[in-house]
């Protein structure tokens, strides 16, 4: 266990399995095993089972990646395996982490994610793969740093003398050493088949001839000895072993229900001891599991020989299982019986917990499985399947299944309908979620209608379900009060839908659904920056936050969208720092913490904050990427993908392009106004200001002042500070390349008036030199001089920065700081840590330690801050 990793790669039957169980007995760590198979290949399966495999060393593993996997949008692999192996590297104790069965997985992402768990694993864990094939993975780069370990083949293969042990001491057989011999060569030194064979052997007169006639490739010695080993068990056992073949867990009382016999522990510990190819999976002997290939044979087995108990056999499985409160796993056996009706059933009744859990892609997948008639006869089902496609942007059959649903409602309007319906084939099971229908059928309505852009629709449903939804069902009213909200945000009237989100923010969170409230949190807060007020968005999502830890899972969903917010709010502060990492921390939160469109919008984020790092390429390709994610949901895209490349083209000097969106998009200064399209409005002014930089045609300066003009009014009147600073700060720009300075200044003015209080920096910044030229002015005309002269720093005028000292210096340097000294002393007036300050100087911690000490002497200073200030008394900062 010197290495990061333990390879056992031999074919099937070489004792793999045993070998690495008997090691892990007396290697005196503890060990979490995980036994794959086909179904692993989906990779929130895998992670799934990885995850509970962890929580055998330690509980507390892998809770926030477990509900993170069942969000919506699980997150990627990588992502998941960063988060676990934080938490183990933070593990106090060493362990093993077995992989069996590794081959059953095929998917490309596995050895590329296990190359990536290898890379950074740390030392307290150590992985075990025991496969029947090379592995997809970095074998060669592992040798050559010495941290693999082998086993193949030619070391598992029993040699003769093993062989012999074997057969006489494990399977209680006394031959003689040219039989064993015999066998051994026959076999190869193969366990299983090794096993086989003496099982097949017992009770057999002619043992010679039986070892003479052994022959063939291990397929067909598979398939031979395993129709001996199950003709000569008697037949209860042999009933036992085909009939729980189509189990991939055994448990007593299960094996009971599924083959129709008693004493299935008994059974199972029964054939553990006679080595029947059963596997435990816990320490308590509760569950087995057969050996895979044995399985396979078994089940062909009974496939070939019973084909018409298997569909009765898995639904004795599914009856068990939801008998036992496993919803999942009695679904599931109900489809392989392809007993739909039943299936339904269960879909059904586990509609409140999939509610609860927000479990959306289990519903579908199992809801799609299901013939569509069916379906269409039951309406609860109609419309959850209606709320899960939705949820998950799939529009298209969203109506249809409500007007099923609907159908059946409107039947129970006549005095005999519900008699009437039920003749017809209606099934209702659960008849408390039969009466939440009609209300929930128009909120659905009412989300559909927004998704599709109709607000007036949006509002008639939403109203109408205030009216039906009864007052004590607070999540169906606060959603329907959050749509009258995005309605209002959609028509441009912030203060009513920051109003109407936060009352159906208190009734979501006070019916517990605390995602969606993180939800609505979320909106409240990028209104708020509509509203030029960000300190208020900044509050509102640390209340979000919050919610959250008070929740007891800091990484629940929603809280990756916060945390771009946040950053959004951060590089406008020109805080780019605090912006990236706290996009990065949203990104280490992944997908499945924020809600659909969470990816789209990291990716518009981080395109801004690289524009404001001035990596234009690297903003552009992010847009692109945006662009392919981008799909339509309950939020208003106020900032189009289309409209930000636009102004990338325009700050790259690529006029043509901007053209060419002004063209598709069919956008001219003299179109109805609406807040849905402000934003490509006002890049539309910016388009036309940037011709008229190279035509110089004063048309197009008038037509961006028109345009911008009656932004503002619109703006003004809905209350959009944020809409307004910018528009403002455009119309500066537009008078002064006019030539019309006092008008530029007035405009500055106003601009600087309403976004001083609350901190705006990039706004400003990012129009680059013709800002700065106009800030300079209006310091020197004494038109807010202090924010001025901040905004031109940032700007990297420091000149302007410099004021008259009142208070010098008591003396001057005895010494003057080195040029080294210097760069350091600009790094302590950040607000870097000691260890990022080395990082970015790339010296040692040590060797910043001596820089700081010697700049402390220099300047007669006790502390960092009181050194910083000395510095600027100096005017060396």
């Amino acid at each position: 266990m010197n290495g990061k990793l333990t390879l056992v790669s031999a074919s099937a039957g070489f004792g793999k399995t045993t070998l690495i169980g008997d090691w892990i007995a007396g290697c005196g760590r503890p060990a979490a095993w995980l036994s794959l198979d086909k179904g692993d290949n989906d990779a929130n399966r895998f992670l799934v089972h990885f995850v509970a495999a962890l929580q055998t060393i330690e509980d507390s593993f892998g809770r926030s990646s477990v509900n993170a996997l069942q969000s919506q949008q699980p997150p990627s692999t990588e992502t998941i395996l960063t988060m676990l192996l934080n938490e183990i590297s933070a593990h106090p104790h060493k362990f093993v982490f077995v992989l069996d069965d590794y081959h059953q997985i095929d998917a490309e992402w596995l050895g590329d994610s296990i190359a990536f768990l290898l890379d950074h694993l740390p030392a307290q864990m150590h992985l075990v793969i025991a496969t029947r094939e090379n592995p997809q993975l970095p074998l060669g780069r592992l040798r050559a740093r010495g941290h693999l370990s082998e086993l193949r083949e030619a070391d598992l293969r029993f040699t003769p003398g093993e062989a012999a042990a074997f057969l006489d001491q494990a399977m209680g057989l006394s031959l003689t050493a040219d039989e064993t011999n015999a066998l051994e060569t026959r076999t190869e030194g193969w366990i299983a088949g090794l096993q086989l064979a003496a099982l097949s052997m017992k009770g057999h007169k002619d043992i010679p001839s039986f070892i003479r006639e052994f022959a063939g490739d291990n397929r067909y010695i598979m398939d031979y000895l395993v129709e001996e080993v199950l003709q000569r068990q008697s037949e209860s056992i042999r009933s036992f072993l085909l009939r729980t073949s189509i189990l991939d867990r055994l448990h007593g009382p299960l094996c009971d229900a599924v083959a129709g016999q008693e004493e299935g522990n008994a059974r199972l510990e029964l054939l553990e001891r006679g080595n029947f190819f059963v596997v435990p999976l816990d320490d308590k002997r509760r569950w087995y599991r057969y050996h895979h290939l044995f399985a396979e044979v078994l089940h062909m087995h009974l496939k070939a020989d019973h084909p018409d108990q298997v569909a009765m056999l898995h639904l004795r499985a599914s009856v068990w299982y939801e008998q036992n409160g496993m919803a999942a796993d009695a679904i599931r056996h109900s489809l392989a019986a392809e007993d739909y009706v039943r299936t339904a059933d269960l879909v059904e009744q586990a509609i409140p917990s999939l509610r609860r859990n927000r479990d959306e892609i289990a519903m579908l997948g199992w809801i799609q499985a299901l013939p569509v008639e069916l379906i269409r006869f039951r309406p609860v089902l109609c419309v959850w399947y209606a709320g899960a496609l939705l949820a998950g942007g799939r529009l298209e059959a969203v109506e249809d299944r409500l007007r099923d649903a609907e159908r059946w409602l409107l039947a129970l309007a006549d005095q005999n309908g519900r008699q009437q319906a039920l003749s017809a084939g209606m099934i209702v099971l659960d008849e408390e979620e039969f009466r939440r229908l009609p209300g929930l059928i128009t909120v659905y309505r009412a989300g559909l209608a927004l998704v599709l852009g109709n607000v007036q629709a949006v509002q008639q449903y939403a109203r109408k379900a205030l009216e039906l939804v009864p007052e004590e069902d607070g999540l169906p009213r606060g959603a329907a009060t959050a749509l009258l909200g995005l309605a209002s945000w959609r028509s441009g009237d912030l203060e009513e839908a920051r109003r109407m989100f936060a009352e159906g923010l208190t009734r979501v969170k006070q019916a517990g659904a605390v995602s969606d409230a993180i939800n609505g949190a979320n909106a409240i807060a990028v209104i708020c920056m509509a509203q030029g007020r960000l300190r208020e968005a900044m509050r509102t999502y640390e209340r979000g936050l919050q919610l959250a830890v008070e929740h007891g899972d800091p990484n629940l969903r929603g809280t990756a969208d916060i945390y771009v917010g946040m950053s959004e709010i951060y590089r406008e502060l020109n805080d780019l720092r605090a912006a990236e990492r706290h996009l990065l921390k949203s990104k280490e939160q992944g997908a499945h913490a924020g809600f659909p469109q969470f990816r789209y919008r990291w990716c518009i984020s981080m395109s801004r904050l690289r524009e404001a790092q001035g990596d234009l390429n690297g903003a552009l390709d992010l847009l692109l990427e945006a662009e392919n994610l981008f799909a339509s949901d309950f939020f208003l895209d106020v900032r189009p993908t289309a409209a930000l490349k636009t102004r990338l083209r325009i700050l790259q000097g690529r006029l043509g392009g901007a053209l060419d969106w002004v063209r598709d998009q069919g956008l001219s200064v003299q179109d109805d106004l609406c807040y849905a399209r402000e934003f490509e409005h006002v890049t539309l002014a910016r388009v036309l200001l940037a011709q008229n930089k190279i035509d110089h045609a004063d048309r197009s300066l008038r037509d961006a002042l028109e345009l911008l003009g009656r932004l503002l009014q619109e703006a003004e009147a809905g209350g959009r500070i944020g809409s307004m600073i910018e528009i403002q700060v455009v119309q500066a720009i537009a008078h002064h390349m006019q030539g019309d300075t006092p008008a530029a200044l007035r405009q500055l003015e106003r601009s600087l008036t309403l976004a001083e209080p609350e901190g705006y920096v990039r706004t400003f910044v990012d129009e680059g030199q013709p800002m700065a030229n106009l800030l300079e002015i209006a310091a020197n005309q004494g038109i807010a001089p202090a924010y001025a002269r901040r905004l031109l720093a940032a700007l990297g005028r420091v000149d302007t920065l410099r004021e008259p000292r009142t208070k010098p210096f008591k003396k001057l340097l005895l010494e003057p700081l080195s040029e080294r000294e210097r760069d350091v002393l600009r790094f302590l007036a950040t607000d870097l840590s000691g260890p990022d300050i080395a990082r970015e100087l790339i010296i040692s911690l040590n060797t910043l330690r001596t820089h700081t000490k010697n700049i402390y002497d220099k300047l007669e200073a006790n502390s960092r801050r009181e050194a910083v200030r000395r510095a600027i008394e100096l005017g060396l900062l």
